[in-house]
């Protein structure tokens, strides 16, 4: 995939810069594999906003993607498809009993391909296979936390992981994803060849703030630009006013503390390995 920057016939197309989607194959999706997708708004279940600037936009359906690959051992690629609900593309892809499945697609991945899942699969793009049966130094996305649970890391556009160790006692793969960071991963979880595909998605420019309504996303109003009745940052006289560290609405630091567990599994097994 390549970007796109089209003609400004209008001041709104001046900036523009899409992912051009000429390769994507035309089609509707699958009927069986679509289900309806509500708006939530940022609101949880008692109705009230607990995230900011989402809402609107256009109207939705949700592709079920096969997140566990063990559905099918061996499938055709079918399409390339457009998915609204995430950054990357996703296959439809036909089993040998001719069911329809989606799947995360990476990239390279084209139509007339055979893409296979289980430990006998080969180490090619888009197939899956346990981190067992990978060699160390393969680049890989959908990746399982839990046996049997889902791929959970690399899922979005572009992203990746590799895994450059594995443990002697057959227990625990060590992965390096995008970001630098080290994770643990049981041995017996699952994960793709391959990295995932659209990764022009970071470099796209939106031009209008239009377009960032269609994909459901409000627009941003500063707490200092706001009363004190509305946010801890609202109010005041300018400098006489004083100031304080950022907070949320509700007065919770939002700059500086980590949001991440100091208790999950994976920190705490690298940790008694570092001692």
């Amino acid at each position: 995939m390549c970007l796109r920057q089209v003609k400004p016939t209008t001041s709104s197309q001046r900036q523009l810069i899409q992912v051009n989607y000429g390769k994507l194959t035309k089609v509707q999706p699958a009927r069986s594999l679509v289900k309806g997708l509500s708006n939530p708004g940022g609101r949880n279940n008692h109705g009230r906003l607990t995230a900011f600037r989402k809402g609107g936009g256009h109207k939705r359906k949700y592709r079920l993607v096969d997140f566990k690959r063990t559905s099918f051992s061996e499938a055709i690629v079918a399409s390339i498809e457009y998915d609204p609900n995430r950054s990357a593309f996703i296959a439809k892809v036909v089993d040998t009993k001719g069911l329809n499945h989606y799947i995360l697609a990476p990239l390279d991945l084209k139509v007339g391909d055979k893409v296979e899942s289980g430990s006998e699969a080969s180490i090619n793009i888009g197939n899956a296979l346990p981190l067992h049966d990978i060699p160390v130094g393969t680049i890989i996305h959908n990746i399982e936390l839990k046996p049997g649970h889902g791929g959970q890391y690399a899922r979005s556009a572009g992203t990746f992981g590799v895994l450059i160790q594995k443990d002697e006692d057959g227990k625990f793969a060590q992965i390096r994803l995008k970001s630098k960071e080290q994770r643990l991963v049981p041995l017996n979880c699952m994960a793709t060849v391959g990295v995932v595909s659209n990764p022009d998605h970071g470099s796209i420019s939106l031009s209008k703030a239009g377009r960032s309504r269609w994909l459901r996303r409000r627009p941003t109003v500063r707490g200092v630009a706001m009363n004190p009745v509305d946010h801890p940052h609202g109010g005041g006289e300018g400098k006489t006013s004083g100031g304080r560290p950022s907070v949320s609405p509700w007065g919770k630091l939002t700059k500086g503390p980590k949001t991440r567990s100091p208790r999950k599994n994976s920190d705490l097994i690298l940790q008694k390995r570092k001692r």
